[in-house]
């Protein structure tokens, strides 16, 4: 049963505006069709690592990505990055200000530890 998107009204107007303005984030999140590896989207991306890890920390700080572990089999386990939005909305507010929502779709928890587990096999 799918649930309803949550909005992220915490999210950082300045924060997801840099984030989202910049060409090189925006590559790294169309390139997120699965979780990957700051060196996978480097080499996809053909950005700099250095550069890769500098973008993978503006778009984790605005909550445009989210982080996971990759556990490997011999034990050195490698952080991964998803898309963590669905939607960011930007809306005047009735004080004629400007606000940002960033939308999110919730998971139910049987879902989050199917994907674990596949995880798991897919590394044994």
């Amino acid at each position: 049963m799918a649930r309803e998107p949550s909005v992220e009204e915490s999210a950082d107007f300045q924060s997801v505006l840099d984030a989202l303005d910049d060409a090189d984030g925006r590559a790294i999140i169309r390139e997120l069709d699965e979780p990957r590896t700051a060196s996978e989207l480097s080499d996809v991306c053909d950005i700099p690592l250095s550069t890769t890890y500098r973008k993978l920390d503006l778009l984790t700080e605005a909550d445009l990505l989210e982080e996971g572990t990759e556990i490997r089999s011999d034990g050195h386990h490698t952080t991964t990055y998803a898309v963590a939005f669905e939607e960011v909305r930007i809306a005047l507010t009735e004080s004629r200000n400007l606000d940002v929502e960033v939308v999110k779709t919730d998971q139910e928890p049987e879902d989050r530890l199917a994907d674990i587990w596949t995880a798991v096999r897919e590394e044994t």
